[in-house]
């Protein structure tokens, strides 16, 4: 049982949700300290966080995907463009994963504005 959860954690869907969900918190925040305040300002960062989240997780997956010992140029060999469109459909669909704490972490950014009142 402990070298199936182990495995299960390692290599399966378990350690990639937890990566994903903490970077779907912490990426606003990030972006944040940089970022004007303002209700416009927060929409743009709304849509930057999305952006990079889907770039992220496309990464991610790729690096997944390398890690159980897929070389790249064995990926590249499969589809060129298209390989790029797989990794981004994936990272689209882990937005399940990801989106809802993004959002959480986005509403709660305007708590710490010192500027502009929300």
């Amino acid at each position: 049982m402990g070298d199936f959860a182990s495995a299960a954690f390692s290599t399966g869907l378990i350690l990639p949700a937890l990566v994903l969900a903490a970077l779907g918190w912490f990426v606003p925040r990030l972006l944040a300290l940089f970022w004007p305040e303002g209700v416009k300002w927060l929409m743009l960062l709304a849509l930057a966080s999305t952006i990079v989240m889907a770039g992220v997780g496309a990464a991610f997956f790729a690096l997944l995907y390398t890690s159980q010992g897929i070389g790249v140029d064995d990926l590249w060999e499969t589809g060129g463009m298209a390989l790029a469109a797989h990794f981004l459909r994936l990272s689209l669909i882990s937005a399940l994963m990801w989106g809802p704490l993004m959002v959480l972490s986005i509403a709660y950014i305007p708590r710490n504005w010192v500027k502009e009142v929300w």
